[in-house]
C-alpha cells in the first residue's frame, strides 16, 4: 500500500478539525442570503470609514442582480469584474452569481492589450469597473465581445464628508477626470442603484457542474488560462477553510481585506469566508504598508490572510514600534514561499499565529496548510486539507515516488478545478486520472508533511547540478541586511545557466556582493552560490505581493540577445 492510501497526515489532525467534510450542495450566492438573515444586523464591511450591514449588502447585490438581468444575461454568461477591494466587488460577485451567470475576475492594473485578450477569451458581454478605468475598458470595447459597461467609483461607498472630498483627491493624485454618461450601453452605478426592482428571474443551478468563476491564471509562462470553477470547488474549499480555522467564532471575527479580490486567493480566504462565517470584512483598496498599520491599530482585525512580501513589508516599516498589532489571532500566508524568521517574528510582535500554506489558482486555492495551533513544521507547506489527497510523482508518469524523494506534486480533492477555459488539450495535460498535476516540485516527509522545493520550471540547471532557488532564497533571508530576494537561473556560455540573486536591502543596512558571497559560500554548496548579485529598490510583483521570477529572468534573456516569450 503506497502512502496516498495511508494518509500519514491524518495521524496529525486535531480533534476538532474532521478529516472528512460534507459539503452543501447549493450555489455560493445562498450564503450571502443565508447571512443576511442570521447575521442580519453584523457589520459585514467596513471601508474607508463606511459600515455595511449583512442585509445591506445582500439587498444591494440583490438591486444589482436584477438589473444585470435587465441587460440580457442569462445563466452560463461571463460578468467581468475590474475592480480593488470595494464594497462594489463584493456586491457585483454575488449579483453575477444570482444571476446565474459568470464572474470574470479582472486585474485593474491591467494595461489595454490583457484587458482585451482576457475579454476576447472569456467572451464577456458586461463589465464592472472603477471610472478611473473606464476609458481603458472604451479603448478596447469595440474588439470584443462587451456590450455594456456599469462605472462606479471610490466615492459612491464613502461616508460624508469624505464622498464629496474624495474626486478632488483623485484629481490631484491621478491627474485625470473621468466623465461618465448614464445611457444605453454605460451604466452608472448609483443610477442603477435608483432604477433597479430587486426582483431577479430564478435560475437552476446545476452546484456540481456550472461554472461560478473564470479565474485567469498569472501567465508567467504564457497567455493566460481561464480557470473553471464550479460552485462547488468555491464552496468546498471554503468550508475547507471554515474547518481548519475552527477557533474562528461565527459572527464575531473581523478579517483584514488587503489581499485583492480579484486573485482567488484573496476571493476564497477573505471575501467567501467572511460571507460563509458572518466576519467582518476590512476592506483596503491596495496595499500600502502605513495605511495596513493604522487599520490594524484602529479596526483590530482577529483575521489576517497575507503573503510573505506584505508581513515583510509591515514588519520593516520604520514606525512600526507606534502601531498595537495585538487583535491579530491568525494569518495563513500564501502565494510564495514564508520565511521561517519572517514567521517567527510576526509571531512575536502580535502574539497571532502565522502559518504557511499552499494552493493553486486551479485549486480554488487551497490544497495544503500547516496547523494554525498545532503541530506545524518549519519550511514546510503543511498537510493536505481535508478530503485533499497528495502525492509525489515522477516527472513522467503518475507513479509515485518514495518517501523524501522529489518529484511533483500532484492533488486531487472536491476543490480541484473543472478544467481550463476552451482549451481542452492544456486541462488534458495537467488532469490525469483524477490527479491535478501542479508543475511545482516537492517532496513528502515521513511525517506527513509537504515541502516545496521550487516550481518545474524555475529550477536552475548549472553545469549538470540542479539548484532549487527557495533553498537559496532561504539562506539569504536569514541574513539581517536582507528585506527581500529573488534567486532566477540566468543565462550562462560556461554553465549553461548560473545563479542570480536579486536584493532589496533594508533602510538602515549596508551590505556589499563581497560579503554576502562570503556568507553563502558558509552556508552552501559551492555549485549552489550565487555569482551575481544585483542590488534593488524593489522587485517587480503580482497583485497579491508574489515575486515575479520570470519578468526577471526574461530580462535577462533580452540582454543576451536571447528574446522573451510574449507574455501578458
Amino acid at each position: 500500500m503506497g502512502y496516498v492510501e495511508e494518509k500519514p497526515w491524518l495521524q496529525h489532525y486535531p480533534k476538532q478539525v474532521p478529516t472528512s467534510l460534507t459539503y452543501e450542495e447549493k450555489p455560493l450566492q445562498n450564503y450571502l442570503q443565508e447571512s443576511a438573515k442570521q447575521y442580519k444586523k453584523h457589520k459585514a464591511i467596513y471601508f474607508m470609514g463606511k459600515e455595511m450591514r449583512f442585509d445591506e449588502l445582500y439587498g444591494e447585490a440583490t438591486l444589482l442582480a436584477s438589473y444585470i438581468q435587465s441587460l440580457g444575461i442569462n445563466k452560463g454568461d461571463r460578468v467581468a469584474i475590474m475592480l480593488p477591494n470595494t464594497p462594489q466587488a463584493v456586491i457585483g460577485y454575488y449579483a453575477v452569481l444570482m444571476t446565474g451567470g459568470i464572474v470574470v475576475q479582472t486585474n485593474p492594473l491591467y494595461k489595454e492589450r490583457e484587458l482585451e485578450y482576457q475579454m476576447k477569451d472569456s467572451g464577456a458581454k458586461v463589465i464592472l469597473c472603477l471610472d478611473l478605468l473606464y476609458p481603458r475598458v472604451m479603448n478596447v470595447k469595440e474588439n470584443t465581445e462587451l456590450e455594456h459597461v456599469i462605472v462606479t467609483g471610490i466615492k459612491d461607498y464613502l461616508p460624508f464628508p469624505k464622498n464629496i472630498i474624495y474626486p478632488f483627491i483623485q484629481k490631484r493624485q491621478q491627474q485625470i477626470v473621468v466623465d461618465v454618461e448614464h445611457n444605453g450601453h454605460t451604466h452608472i452605478w448609483q443610477e442603477i442603484m435608483k432604477e433597479a426592482t430587486g426582483i431577479i428571474n430564478p435560475v437552476e443551478i446545476n452546484v456540481k457542474e456550472d461554472i461560478a468563476l473564470l479565474q485567469y491564471t498569472g501567465g508567467t509562462t504564457g497567455f493566460p488560462k481561464g480557470v473553471m470553477l464550479t460552485h462547488y470547488n468555491l464552496v468546498s474549499n471554503t468550508q475547507m477553510c471554515q474547518a481548519w480555522l475552527y477557533k474562528a467564532r461565527k459572527g464575531e471575527e473581523s478579517m483584514l481585506g488587503v489581499l485583492p479580490f480579484f486573485h482567488v486567493y484573496g476571493m476564497t480566504t477573505i471575501m467567501n469566508f467572511s460571507v460563509m462565517v458572518g466576519a467582518k470584512m476590512i476592506l483596503l483598496p491596495k496595499f500600502e504598508v502605513k495605511d495596513v498599520l493604522k487599520t490594524i491599530d484602529k479596526q483590530h482585525p482577529t483575521l489576517f490572510p497575507g503573503a510573505p512580501t506584505i508581513y515583510i513589508a509591515l514588519l520593516n516599516h520604520p514606525e512600526l514600534h507606534k502601531y498595537d498589532l495585538s487583535s491579530i489571532e491568525a494569518c495563513i500566508s500564501g502565494s510564495a514561499p514564508l520565511p521561517v524568521e519572517i514567521q517567527e517574528k510576526f509571531e512575536q510582535l502580535t502574539n497571532g499565529k502565522l502559518v504557511e500554506g499552499y494552493g493553486l489558482t486551479e485549486t480554488s486555492p487551497v490544497t495544503h496548510s500547516n496547523f494554525v495551533w498545532e503541530k506545524r513544521v518549519g519550511g514546510s507547506i503543511g498537510v493536505p486539507w481535508p478530503d485533499t489527497n497528495a502525492k509525489i510523482v515522477s516527472a513522467d508518469s503518475n507513479e509515485e515516488v518514495e518517501i523524501g524523494s522529489i518529484g511533483e506534486i500532484a492533488v486531487s480533492g472536491p476543490q480541484v478545478m473543472k478544467g481550463y477555459w476552451n482549451r481542452p488539450e492544456d486541462t488534458a495535460e495537467v488532469l490525469r486520472d483524477g490527479w491535478f498535476r501542479t508543475g511545482d516540485l516537492g517532496y513528502m516527509d515521513e511525517q506527513g508533511f509537504f515541502y516545496v522545493i521550487d516550481r518545474k520550471k524555475d529550477m536552475i540547471i548549472a553545469g549538470g547540478f540542479n539548484i532549487y532557488p527557495r533553498e537559496i532564497e532561504e539562506v539569504l533571508y536569514e541574513h539581517d541586511a536582507i528585506q527581500e530576494v529573488v534567486v532566477a537561473g540566468v543565462p550562462d556560455k560556461y554553465r549553461g545557466e548560473t545563479v542570480k540573486a536579486y536584493v532589496v536591502v533594508k533602510q538602515d543596512q549596508i551590505v556589499t556582493e563581497e560579503e554576502l558571497n562570503e556568507y553563502c559560500r558558509s552556508h552552501l554548496a559551492a555549485f549552489k552560490v550565487p555569482r551575481i548579485y544585483e542590488f534593488r529598490e524593489e522587485l517587480p510583483k503580482t497583485a497579491v505581493g508574489k515575486i515575479l521570477r520570470r519578468a526577471l529572468v526574461d530580462e535577462e534573456k533580452a540582454k543576451h540577445g536571447e528574446g522573451h516569450k510574449e507574455t501578458i
